[in-house]
């Protein structure tokens, strides 16, 4: 079956792994900006960053036609340092306009500091003057439930963000609900260690339905699994559900909510 990784990070994987995607019906991957696992020191160093995302990457994952998209931002990781922070979101206009920038993100919290909450509006300001789609980030185990319902809660009070074009991300049993009615997208995680597994998300596709709902590996250079997608395809089809649900998940969904950017061609032109 084709599917799309709506997140997936892959200046973080080996060119073996698109082969592997490929092979496994993986039409295109959207890799937001993230944390490298060490804090960069300089605007310049993300400069660079960005241009792997939108020059090289590309490139890489076309040798085996897969179309690459990518979201930009400065991590909530990094918020801490605000002038860094600052500097870069001044910066991300520069790389707006290039093909396959779908918007901003992963935006949101980490610790769920006032820093991080700072800087995640500010990037909601961007995201906003310029028209931008967005791909929010929600925190980890025990600051999960807190944070998404501040992210949910700084969203709401913006009355320029078009509910419709933003996906929440790392949904889990707890976030899912409240997400969904606010008018979102959700986006579940598949992750070894923590986030959701297969079995876990196709729970939350019986229970809340296919709509607005997308399906990711969030493959990174931490343990994680770029083939998880697929993982997801096999425990929905043990389950008994229809091809034509399993597809609107993990296909026409990505499709539904990326061709709301201006940087979404599909299918692309060769590379």
């Amino acid at each position: 079956m084709d599917y799309i990784d709506p997140h997936i990070h892959m200046v973080s994987r080996v060119t073996d792994d698109y082969e592997t995607l490929a092979k496994m019906g993986c039409r295109a991957v959207s890799e937001p900006a993230f944390w490298a696992g060490f804090d960069r020191g300089s605007v310049d160093g993300f400069r660079d960053y960005f241009r792997q995302l939108t020059e090289f990457e590309p490139k890489r994952a076309g040798w085996y036609g897969i179309q690459h998209y990518t979201w930009l931002c400065i991590n909530a990781k990094e918020a801490e340092n605000m002038q860094l922070s600052r500097e870069v979101i001044a910066m991300i206009p520069e790389f707006l306009g290039r093909p396959g920038v779908l918007g901003i993100g992963e935006i949101g919290l980490n610790k769920n500091t006032r820093n991080e909450s700072t800087i995640f509006l500010e990037h909601l300001d961007l995201a906003a003057k310029t028209n931008e789609q967005i791909l929010i980030h929600t925190p980890h185990l025990e600051d999960k439930f807190k944070g998404t319902r501040m992210i949910l809660d700084m969203l709401c009070d913006d009355r320029r963000i078009d509910h419709g074009r933003v996906l929440v991300d790392h949904v889990e049993e707890h976030t899912i609900r409240p997400v969904l009615e606010a008018g979102f997208w959700a986006g579940m995680t598949l992750y070894p260690v923590s986030k959701c597994t297969p079995q876990r998300a196709a729970d939350m596709v019986e229970m809340y339905g296919p709509d607005r709902l997308l399906v990711n590996s969030a493959g990174d250079w931490g343990p994680s699994k770029p083939t998880a997608v697929p993982d997801f395809i096999l425990a929905m089809r043990l389950r008994g559900h229809p091809e034509s649900l399993i597809r609107q998940v993990v296909y026409e969904n990505p499709l539904k909510f990326f061709r709301q950017s201006r940087g979404f061609e599909f299918p692309p032109a060769s590379v």
